[in-house]
């Protein structure tokens, strides 16, 4: 076993230690990136990048159907004339993911970082093992290590007879990218963002989706009733049930070749069963951090019940010179946080070495503006505390547009989905905004600027937007439905 001492250790290449190993090693420091799987990390992977890939090929098979509504016409009856090759979409899917992987990977090579293809795992505070995927193992030790090593889908242990059943169709966020074919019933267990977005992608594609959730309403208790209700009604107008409040779902085989499994689920409120057969499941009820085979019980580094690893404001953990970045340390399992977490390390002379000038920046300052998109079509995009996370006795404004109110929606026919804010009525300041739109996403960025900039919906609501465009919008959310209560 080989023996090495780096000045900084990187375990995991996800969006926040790939790019902070080529900045450390741009300070003339030591370093090493330890990788198990591929460089990238879940986001260019099997996350953001390949997923949303193929949520370009729904949405064009979506434009497709509905070509006659713009007066576009398919040569035959429309809907029967749309095709998916599911292999294409797939082959299409796997070269954006090879292009931005090794990309990546130049970068690492370019700067000098020595790469480690293998899994790591701790022996003390300061010394890790690094199984190498070819054979052998190294050993490592490190002024300063920084744990970058993600989450990974859960598989609920909850559900009865799910390991009976062919596993080849039970899916998650990684395995359904990989199908070379349209499922014929896909059951979706879950109802947040993972399991919504690929719920909507494989309905446009032609599957019959089925969405089972343990809530009285999609997504979490956090979210506003009436933008939930509104996606609701938007993915069932696209063809897909929704079964709420179910309890004790349980699966078994089913003798139908096509629809082989059999789901029985409950409400609370009923004991009548609905019983759903279906070709596949996507389990999409959350992810879990990969801690468990990094050897912690051999530090001292302290993780919640759960596994995630417990990190101050400024990515500490409780041993000195050991650091925790990304989905790892919990908290909202975005790239963009992500990313953030590597500026924050970059940014902290204590940490890389550098000068800069001005307090420190920690994961608190950003706390308020960390945004969030669910890319469905429309998406919805928030920004700000949700409703439910508002301090009991505040005295709020909301102001509601529907989608039919903004001139580019219905200039492009797609006017489904609302937009709403919440505001402090003394003050004028935006608490929140949200956007159930297309391109939802870049709409809220520019209520973002606002809000980090101190501008108030007065403001807003007198600013020249260029015409037509979804932006312009923000002049008219202010002459919609105003209603004022306490939180």
């Amino acid at each position: 076993m080989s023996s090495q001492h780096y000045n900084a250790l990187i375990l995991g290449s996800g969006q926040s230690g790939t790019p902070l190993a080529s900045h450390l090693k741009s300070l003339g420091l030591s370093t090493c990136l330890v990788e198990r799987s591929h460089i990238g990390g879940c986001c260019v992977n099997e996350g953001c990048t390949p997923t949303k890939t193929m949520v370009a090929s729904g949405r064009v098979a979506y434009l497709a159907r509905r070509g006659a509504d713009y007066g576009v016409y398919l040569r035959g009856n429309g809907e029967d004339e749309v095709k998916v090759d599911m292999q294409k979409v797939r082959e299409r899917k796997r070269a954006i993911v090879k292009s931005f992987r090794e990309g990546s990977e130049r970068r690492l090579r370019a700067a000098g970082v020595e790469v480690l293809e293998g899994e790591g795992r701790f022996m003390g505070d300061k010394e890790v093992v690094v199984r190498l995927n070819g054979g052998g193992e190294n050993h490592l030790t490190a002024d300063k290590i920084f744990i970058n090593v993600g989450c990974r889908p859960s598989r609920p242990a909850d559900i009865k007879g799910l390991h009976t059943i062919d596993q080849s169709r039970v899916l998650d966020s990684t395995s359904i990218q990989e199908l070379d074919e349209v499922p014929e019933h896909l059951v979706v267990l879950g109802g947040g963002y993972v399991g919504l977005e690929f719920g909507q992608l494989f309905r446009r594609l032609g599957a019959k989706v089925t969405v089972i959730h343990r809530g009285a309403r999609l997504f979490s208790k956090r979210d506003d009733p009436e933008l939930v209700e509104c996606m609701q009604d938007i993915l069932k107008e696209d063809g897909i049930d929704i079964f709420l409040n179910a309890t004790g779902t349980t699966v078994s085989t089913h003798d139908d070749p096509k629809l082989p499994i059999l789901l029985s689920s409950r409400t609370p409120s009923n004991d009548d069963a609905k019983a759903v057969r279906a070709s596949h499941i996507l389990l999409a009820t959350g992810r879990i951090p990969n801690t468990d085979s990094l050897g912690l019980e051999n530090t001292g580094i302290k993780t919640t019940p759960s596994g995630h690893i417990i990190a101050s404001f400024t990515l500490a953990t409780n041993v000195r010179d050991v650091y925790a970045m990304g989905d790892v340390r919990g908290g909202p399992a975005f790239t963009h946080v992500s990313y953030d977490d590597f500026r924050i390390i970059r940014d902290n002379p204590f940490i890389s070495g550098t000068k800069t000038e001005g307090n420190v920046k920690t994961t608190l300052e950003r706390t308020l503006f960390i945004p969030s998109v669910v890319y469905t079509d429309p998406q919805l995009a928030h920004i700000g505390p949700k409703l439910g996370d508002l301090p009991k006795g505040m005295e709020v404004h909301t102001y509601s547009m529907p989608g039919t109110w903004i001139a580019r929606g219905l200039e492009t026919d797609e006017t489904r989905g609302m937009l709403k804010a919440v505001v402090e009525p003394e003050s004028g300041r935006i608490v929140s905004f949200s956007a159930i739109s297309p391109e939802g996403g870049e709409l809220m960025a520019v209520v973002q600027m606002a809000m980090v900039g101190g501008i108030k919906w007065k403001q807003l609501q007198d600013m020249v937007f260029a015409h037509p465009s979804w932006s312009e919008s923000l002049n008219n959310l202010w002459g919609g439905e105003m209603r004022e209560f306490t939180i």
